[in-house]
């Protein structure tokens, strides 16, 4: 969902790719190792050639989006990558057409576009993306499906009466209930069919108790929420570290400047407080304040987003962290990330789903708590906290490979070489 700067991207690389015309960086299941048995015996095959993912040449994308611009359009107005690479796939591109969007301007107050259903309400509105699902299946004579929500951050919400079951949730359809926002009749629609689902964006979307109820019911995985792309992905490789090391923090002040359309639907408070959310959660679950009280408990986290224009999807986040060491004397750390939003997201957005796929044809449904890697809200079960570390993340995810393939477990303990 959403032909925007993200998809195109992620479009137009994978066009690319296949082509021969560039490398496919920042995807783990396409570049990425993993180890196997013992350090000794020097197995570390391709993730790709481990698990049986999907190979890009059988990938078809399709999606649907509130503006009539094709894939190519849509990418010449992102303005993310350069007009001499898309117009060697220009013709894949221009073929891929947005299906009209299901979109309400009340959840999304900074955008609207002409490309949008009409239906009588939420639920005949679900069903017509359940039309346009199969007969994309059908015309592209594809197996399987993958739905990953790259739509705009919707307002902030909570989860309500509406949300607790799916005869509520169905019923709240039917009527359309306020609480129901786009993203959640696009998972309803995913997950009828059985179809694994990612949330790209920090929404109140999959993460509620009706729709884990549907995935349970269709046998579908669902992942999420809110890519981790920029400023938390720094947030998550040096939090560990300094707490690893058990230095203290007593503020941590991040900005960032953003002028794609993201940054400009991140300008309405609404959605904004959204977003804020989902960036600010790291560092409480990394840092653990509850049990290390004199190092993190009154840690000062400021979170700021920018709209800028001329910067277009080129963000820049700044960190300044207020750092205590050893006797309590005091230190600092600033960094500067200078980052291509859509870049860093678009082999999230691939791996997600070949993983997603890989997780439906394993027989996994529901919460997929080993894809974190790539979230910065990452779902989890309820009485469980959601684990924020990459590291211990990057762990999660490998040790469910070789789980999936019955491989031993990695723990890296390494007594073994010792004995």
């Amino acid at each position: 969902m959403g032909l925007g700067a993200v998809s195109t991207t992620t479009i137009a690389g994978v066009a690319a790719i296949r082509k021969g015309l560039a490398l496919p960086i920042g995807s783990l299941t396409q570049m990425g190792t993993i180890r196997l048995g013992r350090r000794t015996d020097a197995r570390s095959p391709k993730i790709k050639d481990f698990v049986p993912v999907a190979g890009l040449p059988d990938i078809v994308f399709g999606g649907w989006d509130i503006f009539e611009e094709d894939c190519y359009a849509a990418a010449r107005t992102a303005g993310v990558l350069e007009p001499a690479l898309l117009d060697q796939v220009r013709g894949e591109m221009e073929a891929i057409k947005p299906m009209p969007a299901v979109f309400d301007q009340r959840y999304v107050k900074r955008l609207n576009g002409p490309n949008v259903k009409k239906g009588r309400n939420k639920k005949d509105l679900a069903e017509q993306l359940i039309a346009d699902i199969r007969g994309f299946k059908e015309k592209h004579g594809c197996s399987r499906l993958v739905m990953v929500w790259c739509g705009s951050t919707e307002v902030f919400m909570k989860e309500g009466p509406v949300h607790q079951s799916l005869a509520a949730l169905e019923k709240g359809l039917e009527e359309s209930d306020d609480a129901i926002p786009s993203s959640m009749v696009y998972a309803y629609a995913a997950l009828k069919e059985g179809i694994p689902f990612a949330n790209a964006a920090p929404n109140l979307t999959a993460d509620v108790p009706a729709m884990l109820e549907l995935a349970a019911r269709t046998k579908a995985p669902v992942a999420g929420n809110d890519m981790k792309t920029g400023q938390t992905l720094i947030k998550t490789v040096i939090a560990p570290g300094l707490k690893a090391r058990l230095l203290g923090v007593r503020g941590w002040y991040s900005t960032n400047i953003l002028g794609n359309r993201d940054g400009e639907v991140l300008d309405d408070p609404e959605s904004f407080k959204t977003k804020e959310e989902s960036k600010k959660s790291a560092l409480d679950y990394i840092f653990q304040p509850h049990l290390y009280p004199e190092l993190y408990k009154d840690l000062s986290h400021v979170v700021r987003i920018n709209y800028y224009p001329p910067r277009g999807d080129n963000k820049e986040g700044w960190d300044n962290i207020d750092l205590v060491g050893w006797l309590g004397y005091p230190m600092q750390l600033k960094i500067n990330f200078l980052c291509r939003d859509s870049i860093l997201a678009a082999p999230i957005v691939l791996d997600s789903a070949l993983f997603l796929d890989l997780a439906k044809r394993a027989g996994m449904f529901g919460i997929q708590e080993w894809l974190s890697f790539y979230f910065k809200a990452p779902m989890h079960a309820k009485e469980v906290y959601p684990e924020h570390d990459l590291f211990i993340q990057l762990m999660k995810l490998k040790n469910t490979l070789r789980y999936m393939k019955g491989e031993e477990l990695i723990t890296h303990l390494g007594l073994e070489y010792y004995d």
